[in-house]
């Protein structure tokens, strides 16, 4: 059987379609949202399906049945009426107010072309594209569809120069405001971008969008879910190791069903199985690093992290918080939801996968220690001692690790002050290396400073600073074993004592206590 070409790259639903790539079918959740609303608003993180999800809409409402043959919006949608669509999405970078005004004015040229409709002054944004809708309707006879791609590209090009990111939030706030004053000429508007900024900033008086980013009913709308794996794309991962595959590449979750990033799966495909950060290696997050350096940010707290709604909701350019950044791009992802007692919700956010596990912190690893081409020897002695139980060894490497850490390092990073700087170079590397790892572990007797856990055995490390033996005479006196006495066969017990004026150990003390069952 000839196996469907891998739509790697496509973006363009018409262009999958014709040319007989591989698609998986997203037609009858557009019809939903059309049967359902008017105005939508979905945040995914980047090369996650946002491009394809607003081309198929596109050719849905352009009536372009031929496309749709055998899909789930063949036999749901009337073909006859058709309906003029003005799309706006943004590629290049623009760093200055000049190029970000010139891709608006290309934008919105393209769409005079398209419909034929001219626009005497393209300098007037708002007004163009006002006048762009109320004429559309009235040549066509039809209300108008707007389809917004990358809405805050503008922004997020530019956070690292926070002047700019404002200048491009007043463009597009002139440019989406339109949108709200122009409705009795609109039938149905979807605007999507990777970051989910307070609608008092970005869209200003657009306050009629519906967020459907945590939206149950539209989890699955970006991305695939594993029955697609097992039907549509099953041909193509016959060779594959299944449970391998999700453990790298699955997880992402908003708030339903947990779904594969389509860019890691294609690429899988394409380069015969071998794992390997795809998605992660699209795009370095230096921004992320910033902020971690400027909030001296405290990386175990990334491994089970509790936030309330309104803090994955948004985030506004005068107070840029960590977290909500790596939710909305896709480093963190929700692993359970609870109500709060006072009303509310809570998410437990965890990262989704292997691959951005191993990715994500082998990048921190290189901010924190600038150890790029002696990070992969640290990382198998370390693997293997732990595999190995080889605790004296382990002392050895972790120890020649901080000796080979630049003085610089801990110069600029402020955290390097207490035990939050050690704590946080040793969760990283052992997080680069897959390893199940619990941080700020609770148990009865306290919280457990980090617990990793291999096939038959389970560390856990105690942290001081500046407190020789202290760290050991905790886990004695906590008995934090207790917690694991039943499910391994060996339970190491570390102590680790860091001085802060020698920047490296001075106490590494373990025991191991073998349980008998």
């Amino acid at each position: 059987m000839m196996l469907k070409k891998l739509p790697i790259g496509i973006q363009t639903f018409s262009k999958i379609q014709e040319g007989n790539y591989l698609y998986v079918d997203k037609t009858g959740m557009s019809v939903d949202l059309i049967e359902n609303g008017e105005y939508y608003f979905l945040s995914r993180p980047r090369r996650f399906g946002k491009s394809l999800f607003i081309s198929t809409l596109q050719a849905l409402f352009e009536g372009r049945q031929e496309l749709f043959t055998g899909l789930a919006a063949e036999t749901r949608w009337d073909w006859l009426v058709k309906y003029p669509v003005i799309k706006i999405s943004f590629a290049g970078v623009a760093r200055t107010v000049a190029d970000m005004k010139q891709d608006v004015s290309n934008i919105l040229q393209d769409n005079q072309e398209r419909l034929g409709i001219d626009c005497p002054d393209t300098t007037d944004m708002g007004g163009c594209l006002r006048l762009l809708i109320k004429n559309a309707a009235e040549k066509y006879r039809q209300k108008v569809v707007i389809l917004v791609d990358e809405y805050d590209k503008l922004i997020l090009d530019n956070l690292d120069q926070i002047e700019m990111a404002r200048e491009a939030r007043e463009i597009l706030k002139d440019l989406y405001t339109t949108i709200k004053d122009s409705d009795e000429f609109i039938k149905f508007a979807f605007l999507t971008g990777v970051s989910r900024f307070g609608k008092v900033s970005v869209f200003s008086g657009l306050n009629n969008l519906k967020d459907i980013t945590l939206d149950k009913r539209y989890a699955t709308i970006c991305g695939y879910t594993q029955a697609d794996l097992n039907t549509t794309l099953k041909a193509h991962l016959q060779q594959a190791d299944k449970d391998r595959v999700r453990e790298w590449y699955n997880g992402y979750n908003f708030n339903g069903e947990p779904v594969y990033n389509p860019f890691d799966i294609l690429l899988f495909i394409d380069n015969d199985f071998i794992f390997n950060n795809y998605w992660f290696a699209t795009g370095t997050p230096t921004f992320l690093i910033k902020l971690i350096r400027k909030h001296n940010y405290y990386l175990p707290k990334l491994a089970d992290l509790w936030v309330n709604n309104s803090l994955i909701d948004s985030f506004q350019l005068e107070d840029i918080r960590l977290e909500p950044i790596l939710f909305q791009a896709g480093y963190l992802t929700i692993r359970q939801v609870r109500e709060r007692e006072r009303g509310g919700l809570e998410y437990l956010l965890c990262m989704p996968n292997k691959e951005v596990q191993l990715a994500f912190n082998d990048m921190v690893i290189d901010y924190l220690t600038d150890q790029i081409t002696s990070k992969n020897r640290y990382q198998d002695q370390l693997y293997a001692q732990l595999k190995n139980g080889d605790l004296n060894a382990l002392e050895k490497t972790l120890t020649a690790l901080f000796a080979s850490i630049p003085y610089n390092n801990y110069v600029n990073n402020t955290i390097s002050s207490y035990e939050g700087y050690f704590a946080s170079v040793i969760y990283a590397y052992l997080a680069s290396l897959g390893l199940d790892i619990t941080a700020e572990d609770v148990t009865s007797k306290g919280r457990i400073d980090l617990t990793v856990k291999l096939k038959d055995k389970t560390y856990i490390l105690e942290f001081k600073v500046d407190q020789p033996g202290s760290a050991m005479n905790q886990l004695m006196e906590k008995n934090y074993q207790e917690k694991y006495l039943a499910e391994n066969n060996s339970i190491y017990l570390i102590g680790i004592d860091f001085s802060s004026i020698e920047k490296n150990i001075t106490t590494f003390a373990w025991k191991r206590m073998t349980v008998k069952f």
